[in-house]
């Protein structure tokens, strides 16, 4: 989780690798998942997270966080066995 540890993410939503040099954008709720993630907080605290700042329906939220992970795990982010508690 260390890589996902040093990204540089902006309040807007730019996301930067300094490892790789890529770039990305992310939604709202995307950084707020990201920020969960950082901190070490468990899924059920990151989706509750998501669902107070957004609005959104629990199912919804849990499906944008795995396929959040998922994606971050394509990319080398985070480890590929990386699960939340």
């Amino acid at each position: 989780m260390q890589r996902l540890k040093d990204l540089a993410i902006s309040e807007t939503g730019f996301v930067f690798d300094p490892f790789s040099g890529a770039t990305y954008t992310a939604n709202g709720p995307a950084l707020t998942i990201l920020d969960g993630l950082k901190r070490g907080h468990s899924r059920a605290a990151i989706a509750a997270a998501v669902r107070e700042a957004f609005e959104v329906g629990a199912d919804d939220v849990l499906r944008d966080l795995d396929e959040l992970l998922q994606t971050l795990r394509s990319f080398g982010l985070v480890a590929a066995d990386q699960e939340l508690a």
